[in-house]
């Protein structure tokens, strides 16, 4: 009898030594991302999927404002904007509103009205065209396009998400604009950040905010853009009022008309040859 015992022990022994490991609790930082990933793929599926993806041209027709002490500082300012993801835009502002497709030079404008004015960014490239010619864009200006477009929504989740070491940080229910709001942090391997507020119903991207310090004066800034009034077009979801704002202050506002994706815009339309230099006189007294 005892010899029986003894070896119904030795094979349990064995048994157990086989069995497999029970898997270990998933730890809370893993879940904290997991859960920021899955509201921001359910963002990207709001805003259209693929289609939001994929889309290579984006073309905008409206009205903008802009604001000094939250004080606006006209009645607006009609205008067109190209843009070829990822980097090429051309904001285009006319008198006579025939926009780039009625353009027969590249870089030049339809009218020589002296308000005219067309600004074209291409990568890290900028120029400013008016009556007089074509000029490169003021630097700090420039810097602060770049840095607004590497820290847009399309950037984020066109591009960032993708990215080798980037971290996602589930941050809790939060309220963006007067809605409620899931807010979501990504971190780039640069551990440069964008805090996104999704509509906590339709999943919509409501609000995103980052900061960034000033080179000369150290201090830290802060910069958001509020998205609303959304629209199907082309199957993507599409807000037509933005705004924007700068340590609290609302710096920027557009209204859209009309929004048209995936239209035809050649690379030259993005393309300026400087014809002269309005700060040679004034850097030479």
């Amino acid at each position: 009898m005892r010899r029986i015992f003894i070896f119904i022990l030795l094979v349990a022994a064995a048994v157990g030594q086989t069995a497999p490991l029970a898997k270990p609790a998933a730890a809370p930082e893993d879940e904290n991302s997991a859960k920021a990933r899955t509201l921001i793929d359910q963002a990207i599926k709001a805003l259209g999927g693929q289609a939001y993806l994929t889309a290579k041209t984006k073309g905008e027709d409206g009205r903008y404002f802009t604001f000094y002490h939250g004080e606006s500082r006209g009645t607006g300012i009609a205008f067109g904007l190209y843009t070829k993801f990822p980097d090429k835009q051309r904001l285009e502002i006319l008198k006579v509103r025939s926009y780039h497709f009625l353009l027969f030079t590249v870089g030049g404008i339809a009218s020589k009205d002296k308000s005219d004015i067309v600004v074209i960014h291409n990568a890290d490239k900028a120029y400013e065209v008016t009556f007089k010619g074509t000029a490169k864009e003021d630097p700090k200006v420039t810097t602060a396009f770049i840095r607004r477009r590497e820290h847009s929504i399309d950037a984020v989740l066109r591009k960032w998400i993708n990215e080798p070491g980037v971290a996602f940080f589930y941050e809790g229910q939060a309220v963006a604009a007067e809605k409620p709001a899931e807010q979501i942090s990504v971190t780039n391997a640069k551990n440069d950040s964008v805090t996104l507020y999704l509509d906590a119903t339709t999943h919509l991207p409501i609000k995103t905010s980052y900061s960034w310090r000033d080179p000369q004066d150290k201090y830290r800034n802060v910069e958001e853009e509020v998205f609303d009034n959304y629209k199907l077009v082309a199957g993507i979801m599409t807000p037509h009022s933005v705004t924007r704002y700068l340590n609290g202050d609302m710096s920027y506002q557009k209204f859209l008309n009309e929004v048209v994706f995936n239209n035809d815009l050649p690379d030259n339309l993005f393309e300026a040859n400087i014809t002269y230099d309005p700060f040679k006189n004034s850097s030479s007294r």
